[in-house]
C-alpha cells in the first residue's frame, strides 16, 4: 500500500491543491471532495491534463457537512501547474 504523500508526489499535486483524498481513475487523478458533475465532465471530455482538484475541504461538498456557501472552483492540473477547470 502506498502512502497518500507518495501518490500526491507521483502525480505532482502541489501543496496548495491538496486535500485529504486522492483518487486515480484511468490516467487522471481526482484530488479532494470534487463534485460528481466535475468528474463526469473530466471523463466525458478527456482533456489533455493530469487531473482535477478541489483543494481543502469546502463546506457542502460531497462528504462534508453543511450547505454550500460559495461556488466551488475546481482546478485542472498539468505538470503541477493549475488553472480553472470549472466553477460549480
Amino acid at each position: 500500500m502506498r502512502s497518500l504523500h507518495s501518490i500526491k508526489k507521483k502525480y505532482n499535486i502541489p501543496i496548495e491543491m491538496q486535500s485529504c483524498h486522492t483518487t486515480i481513475i484511468g490516467k487522471y487523478f481526482i484530488e479532494g471532495h470534487v463534485p460528481l458533475q466535475a468528474v463526469n465532465k473530466l471523463l466525458k471530455e478527456q482533456p489533455d491534463i493530469d487531473g482535477i482538484a478541489l483543494p481543502g475541504m469546502p463546506i457542502g461538498t460531497p462528504g462534508m457537512p453543511g450547505e454550500k456557501e460559495e461556488p466551488y472552483v475546481i482546478y485542472q492540473l498539468i505538470d503541477g501547474k493549475f488553472s480553472v477547470f470549472m466553477t460549480i
